[in-house]
């Protein structure tokens, strides 16, 4: 899963207050039951130790939610007195509760948005297509493109020139789909989605769909419930959205553990895939996590590592990380310092469900790396 969505989380100096919250319906006697929990959450906080600015910036978002059938729940993180980062979930958090840390509390927020890739959906006719960002917490317009429109379609048969404008209408579309899909593979990578769903007819999609890389192909789904016309199936497409959705994370899972078994395993080569925590946190030291595994079941990410004031400044032992030149380390979850530092260095992470099974990291926390580990760090190590 990309993690640049979490930046401004990482850039932001802490401590940090979290926040994960079921916001209920918008009915009468939800809104008492929000206002008791709202009320309860800042309690824990300023228990906690929390400054009374940031409490203050925590109540203000609380408050300004708007609940509904679409936002079951909310993740909130704030620091020195303002909220620095909101997401709405599409389903409500294992437990509402409010944490006061050093660095926030990010496994959860990942392991509740794993199963809603970014995707983007172009919506197609033979005149152009509309697009739209499906993103963790929102949906928004992604802009368009208008291909020529004259001539769209074939001539009637028997009109004068027909087999001429027949294929003036073809060599049209043809121009059309190409310049679609160009402006599909340009969009794709302004919006950091990781799905694309083509939607419209299907000769139309299949057309735009034979002009994208194979790149992005791989990552390309067609339906055929909607386009760009009055009336279109709209909720029949956002359905098959859904379903294109979960297929691609069940797919992407699969994927992750299929290259970590494989680069753990590696024989008669250098591994490329670590676990246990002080591997991982020698790689977050070295900016070499390519992609970051956590299986939360397991009793590494409750680990303890020690951080500085930077995001690669991790270490087992607080006399390691003052010998990175932490000035005043902290305590820290090993799950959440992990990410943090993947973060800050443009890796990813996955979350492993359940108990991981055979071929997940061994104790819930190990790393692809973006290069193998050779002899002299494994002996070092």
């Amino acid at each position: 899963m990309k993690l640049d969505f979490l930046e401004p989380v990482v850039a932001h100096k802490g401590p940090w207050a979290t926040v994960y919250a079921t916001t209920g319906p918008a009915d009468e006697s939800s809104a008492r039951r929000r206002e008791l929990t709202w009320r309860e959450l800042c309690r824990s906080l300023e228990e906690q130790g929390a400054d009374e600015a940031t409490v203050g910036a925590v109540r203000a978002s609380l408050d300004g939610l708007e609940p509904g059938a679409d936002t079951p729940g909310i993740a909130l993180f704030a620091a020195e007195g303002r909220t620095v980062l909101t997401r709405t979930l599409g389903q409500p958090p294992a437990a509402t509760e409010a944490i006061w840390s050093e660095i926030p509390r990010l496994t959860p927020l990942l392991e509740l948005t794993q199963q809603r890739p970014g995707c983007l959906v172009a919506r197609i006719d033979r005149a152009g297509a509309d697009f739209r960002m499906h993103g963790v917490s929102s949906v928004e317009d992604a802009g368009s493109v208008h291909g020529r429109d004259r001539p769209p379609h074939r001539a009637a048969a028997g009109v004068w020139s027909a087999r001429h404008f027949g294929v003036a209408g073809e060599n049209t579309w043809a121009e059309n789909a190409a310049r679609i899909a160009q402006e599909v593979v340009r969009v794709f990578a302004d919006s950091g989605a990781e799905l694309l769903v083509l939607a419209g007819g299907a000769r139309e999609c299949h057309s735009v769909d034979e002009d994208l890389p194979l790149e992005l192909r791989d990552v390309t789904t067609i339906s055929w419930h909607d386009g760009r016309a009055a009336g279109a199936e709209t909720d029949r497409l956002d359905a098959s959205i859904e379903t294109a959705r979960l297929e691609h994370a069940a797919r992407a899972a699969e994927n992750v553990l299929d290259r970590f078994r494989a680069g753990r395993d590696a024989s008669g080569g250098d591994p490329a895939a670590i676990e246990g925590v002080p591997a991982v946190a020698e790689a977050a030291r070295q900016h070499r996590i390519d992609t970051l595994l956590i299986t939360p079941a397991g009793p590494d990410p409750r680990r303890e590592l020690w951080i500085g004031e930077h995001p690669d400044q991790v270490a087992v032992r607080r006399s390691d990380a003052e010998r990175l030149g932490a000035e005043h380390p902290h305590a820290a979850r090993a799950d959440d310092a992990l990410l943090c530092s993947a973060v800050a260095a443009g890796g990813e992470a996955f979350v492993v469900p359940g108990d991981g099974g055979d071929g997940s990291p061994a104790g819930g926390i190990g790393a692809l790396l973006r290069w193998p580990v050779g002899e002299a760090e494994r002996t070092r190590g």
